[in-house]
């Protein structure tokens, strides 16, 4: 029994550390928009590009400390961070429009991956673990929900 606790703790500790990982490329791609956002909307979404970006941050110690939480290790090093994570770093010089599209994509990556990893928290008694990452799930379906609401406009704003 001790170990089927224990594997299920591991399981449970790599899910969080994916999504630690999974977190701060999001965190950085964000940074990145910030900064290369032109255009008619440039303030508007400078602005959305940061607030997004630093709700992402505050993620980051959330997921850490629920690691130490089940006697685990969370991700440290920052060599660490990119071969854990899934979701991939923005690459290049990217149009607006592709800003936003790369965003919504990152966020339906990690939001699929959160109800999975919700899922075998729940299946292993972990309410706590299953808890925050309901509770952060929500913070990128918001985010998500921005960013398709800005690309409905239809008014050719971001085709530059």
């Amino acid at each position: 029994m001790t170990t089927t606790l224990e594997a299920r703790q591991t399981a449970l500790v790599k899910a969080l550390n994916r999504e630690q990982a999974n977190t701060l490329v999001a965190y950085l791609n964000y940074k990145k928009y910030h900064w290369m956002t032109y255009g008619p909307l440039f303030r508007d979404l400078h602005l959305l590009f940061e607030e997004h970006g630093n709700e992402i941050f505050a993620m980051l110690d959330e997921l850490a400390e629920r690691s130490l939480m089940l006697d685990g290790t969370p991700i440290a090093d920052p060599a660490d961070y990119l071969p854990a994570a899934t979701v991939k770093p923005s690459k290049g010089k990217l149009k607006v429009r592709e800003m936003v599209e790369e965003a919504i994509a990152t966020h339906e990556h990690i939001i699929t991956e959160m109800h999975e990893d919700a899922e075998l928290a729940d299946d292993a008694g972990d309410i706590g673990t299953a808890d925050l990452l309901t509770r952060l799930v929500q913070v990128h379906q918001k985010h998500r929900w921005f960013l398709k609401e800005i690309l409905k406009q239809g008014d050719g704003l971001l085709d530059g």
